[in-house]
């Protein structure tokens, strides 16, 4: 059974995390403890996989605010009925702005932070969606934990304070951020107490009036007089036009399973993309430099793909259907040497014709696969105010500027994300499981080290996130995109594989044993026994447990 251990399961690369968590009511799996603890908690009270990802959501908002937050934006992948569905909140650029302005302010790239790198966040209005249409519980009930821990407050993590401190200069220039995140000094010790009460009146406010306090109401108000003072140009009107979407995920078969991905404007198809190119070869030991080169080139191509062809689809007419094609990707695959590294990787021609990640399984099988962001570490670094609100920098960070690229920035237009979580069902449409990991264009990469760790190189959950990382860096950030490639291995790989890499015209760049980055999360389900199986990144400080 995919992400369940086998008998032959035996790797020759140390372990962090002995063995993976099974239960059978419910699991949840997130890459902090208090998240993990609070959509565990709503399991037991009765609520269902979605009851419980919205309120271990709201709760990473409020202690991981270095990664996501109210003013930020969320994607998932549900199953909760007979299809899975793909939940898609990124909001669109102020309308009152204009490609000469952010040319003005920005040079070659995006203003990266301050007021005009927002975006609208979609991640209030999802939360709604979402408890409206799928589950058991209302908005109020399920940030109860939410509002406890901004209003008494809680002991920082060492990753939290470590987060602050790294980033004190950027929550110095805003008034409000520094209110709230530097009331300890510039560099807090783990164990020091965050409280963020603004933040709680704000979820209370919330679960009071509804969403429409966000986005057209007082709140709305509140935090577009604040942007507007910091010299920003998003209105009440631009908060007022949000609408999450929901539809059908986008999919590709791997091997003998479905893959779902979230829709545009994620990138999540390059996932698929990728995964379909990788299809065309016998992959085998997943740490060899045979294996780890056919992936990596793999992601080249879908990165090209994405950052020639992919853009807001209200804006740019997407050729996904052909992307996603099994003969597209055999065209992609011929194109890979087996004995050199490409250093030049354009997109295919056609023709007309920082974030964090949490996954939920309840004992009925449902299951929540969600991913949530303020984009970089600690967003914009600019607080709407006294609502307590931290804004992402979506927009700063996403655009591109150069004149013809698809991702060009526009007044009301939508960027490019990287946010992308999966979903997996077997041959006869059966879900097993979900997982994904945070790191912007490293999610689809690791994403898909993986899946390829659990079908190729039969993993389970927990294996297949210690397995030794890499990263083909750069991805498609704009203001890194000039770099020539460089390719990040975790320092666990054998020296022989680092050396056939290099043969083969990698620059291999080596990390720390563990230091590759990402937060990786999976929940498995045996469809026949109901057994669920989890794992969780020893990278970082969360954990999984079920009951």
């Amino acid at each position: 059974m995919l992400g369940f251990p086998t008998s032959s399961s035996s790797r020759n690369y140390a372990r962090r995390r002995p063995y993976p968590c099974y239960a059978e009511l419910g699991m949840v799996a997130a890459a902090h403890p208090f998240v993990v603890e609070t959509g565990l908690a709503v399991l037991r009270q009765g609520g269902n996989a979605v009851d419980a990802s919205v309120a271990a959501g709201l709760a990473a908002a409020v202690v991981m605010p270095e990664m996501c937050g109210l003013g930020g934006e969320l994607f998932a992948v549900l199953s909760v009925g007979a299809e899975p569905i793909a939940v898609q909140a990124s909001g669109k650029s102020a309308r009152g702005a204009s490609l000469d302005l952010m040319r003005e302010i920005g040079g070659d790239h995006m203003p990266y932070t301050g007021a005009h790198s927002i975006a609208v966040p979609g991640m209030v209005d999802a939360y709604f969606k979402l408890l409206e249409h799928y589950g058991t519980m209302t908005f109020a009930r399920v940030t109860e934990p939410a509002v406890q821990l901004a209003r008494n407050g809680f002991p920082l993590q060492p990753l939290g304070a470590e987060a602050i401190a790294t980033h004190a200069d950027l929550l110095a220039r805003d008034e409000a951020a520094a209110a709230i995140f530097l009331a300890n000094g510039p560099t807090p010790s783990a164990a020091d107490r965050l409280v963020q009460t603004d933040l709680a009146e704000t979820l209370e406010q919330l679960g009071r009036q509804g969403t429409e306090s966000f986005y057209q109401g007082d709140l709305a108000e509140r935090m577009i007089r604040y942007l507007q003072h910091a010299g920003g140009c998003l209105s009440v009107e631009d908060f007022a036009d949000f609408r999450t979407v929901i539809d059908a995920p986008y999919a590709t078969t791997y091997r003998d399973h479905t893959v779902y991905q979230t829709r545009l404007p994620s990138q999540g198809l390059i996932l698929l993309e990728a995964l379909n190119i990788v299809e065309n070869a016998e992959v085998g030991d997943l740490q060899s430099a045979d294996a780890i080169h056919t992936l990596v080139e793999a992601k080249k191509l879908s990165h090209a793909d994405r950052l020639g062809h992919l853009a807001d689809p209200d804006f740019h007419r997407a050729p996904v259907d052909q992307l996603l094609s099994k003969e597209w990707a055999k065209e992609r695959f011929g194109l890979i040497d087996s004995a050199q590294a490409a250093t030049d990787v354009l997109h295919g021609e056609m023709h007309d014709g920082d974030t964090t990640y949490l996954c939920v399984i309840d004992g009925e099988g449902r299951m929540v696969s969600l991913i949530q962001s303020v984009s970089s570490s600690f967003g914009s670094g600019v607080v709407a105010g006294d609502t307590g609100v931290l804004m992402n920098n979506r927009v700063g960070r996403g655009f591109s500027l150069v004149e013809g690229h698809p991702n060009i920035f526009a007044p009301g237009k939508k960027t490019m994300h990287t946010l992308n979580c999966f979903l997996i069902a077997d041959g006869s449409g059966r879900p097993l499981l979900v997982g994904g990991t945070p790191g912007g264009d490293g999610q689809p990469q690791w994403n898909l080290q993986l899946i390829a760790g659990m079908v190729d190189g039969d993993m389970d959950v927990q294996e297949t996130i210690e397995q030794p990382r890499w990263t083909s860096w750069p991805g498609t950030d704009p203001s890194v995109m000039d770099n020539p490639f460089e390719l990040r291995v975790e320092n666990r790989l054998p020296d022989e594989v680092i050396s056939a890499l290099e043969e083969r015209g990698h620059t291999v760049r080596l990390q720390d044993t563990w230091g590759s980055g990402g937060a990786a999360q999976i929940i498995a389900r045996n469809p026949d026994t109901g057994i669920l199986i989890g794992g969780t990144d020893a990278r970082v400080e969360g954990s999984v447990l079920g009951f």
